[in-house]
């Protein structure tokens, strides 16, 4: 179907092909040397390198302020707390117990320095915690003189408005001292039971008691404490489990207690808390 010079081409046309092919594959093209510019390089590596510290950065999780007395579970173990220093704090707050500063949540938690100051900055506090000097009008303040028994007004009858009259109560303080007194059936027992209510310092305290006093104290039953059980010292409040039985340890040890006050050589007793323990124990 071909001519012969048609035939020749096509003939000529394959061995073209075959030998672009060959040359192709047999002969290297490629540079023996390469050039790189090492600084450059490190310098590109670096960049690298900072852009995924900085991605990384962003991925972790933001930590806002945030009030330790309310640390859970759950927010501890994310602060980077053991469960024992978790424990330790839910424990404390049980007691109705505020934390108020950050050498007072380290000294309850027992947690490190480091993690101390890692955590500390994001510490948020009450403003009357951190700025409790707060003036008041005068006008509208009680004189701070004291009073004798029958001029005082019966502290578990005050309103909260008659208590907002004491230089350094407020609304907040007023209320929180009608809702703890109304914790207990009949009220408080005696004054020193101010010292429970949370941020009361004993300057304002001391205000409430010059106008104030338990007039009508709530009635309770004493417990010996020369016979007393377990059972039955940890419905007192600021005794624990812990705290009883050490409690009954010194009692067998000194072969009963002649005073309340012996209590304080109790290991661990809470001694600005012995005048409210006190108030539910006797010696007989």
């Amino acid at each position: 179907m071909f001519s012969k010079e048609q035939r020749s081409g096509i003939f000529l046309l394959i061995v073209l092909i075959v030998g672009l092919q060959c040359v192709y594959f047999f002969v290297d093209s490629s540079s023996e040397d390469i050039l790189i510019n090492k600084e450059a390089l490190a310098k590109f590596n670096k960049e690298i390198d900072s852009l995924r510290l900085v991605k990384l950065e962003k991925s972790k999780p933001k930590r806002y302020p945030f009030n330790p007395n309310y640390i859970t579970d759950f927010k501890g173990a994310s602060l980077g707390m053991s469960n024992e220093e978790i424990d330790r704090l839910l424990a404390f707050r049980k007691q109705n117990y505020w934390i108020n500063s950050t050498k007072q949540f380290q000294k309850i938690t027992k947690i490190s320095d480091s993690l101390l100051n890692q955590i500390a900055p994001y510490f948020k506090f009450p403003e009357w915690v951190t700025n409790p000097r707060v003036k008041r009008k005068p006008t509208l303040s009680y004189n701070n003189t004291p009073k004798t028994f029958n001029q005082k007004q019966d502290l578990n009858k005050a309103s909260a408005q008659q208590l907002q009259k004491i230089n350094g109560i407020g609304v907040v303080f007023s209320e929180r001292i009608i809702r703890f007194r109304n914790k207990f059936v009949g009220g408080f027992i005696d004054d020193v039971q101010l010292q429970d209510v949370y941020g009361l310092s004993s300057e304002i305290i001391e205000k409430i008691t010059n106008n104030f006093t338990v007039k009508t104290p709530r009635q309770i039953q004493k417990i010996n404490i020369n016979i007393a059980t377990v059972d039955h010292l940890v419905t007192i409040q600021h005794i624990d489990y812990d705290l009883a039985y050490d409690i009954i340890e010194q009692r067998d040890l000194i072969e009963g207690y002649k005073s309340l006050d012996e209590l304080k050589k109790v290991k661990d007793f809470p001694v600005n808390k012995i005048d409210i323990i006190k108030l539910y124990l006797s010696l007989d």
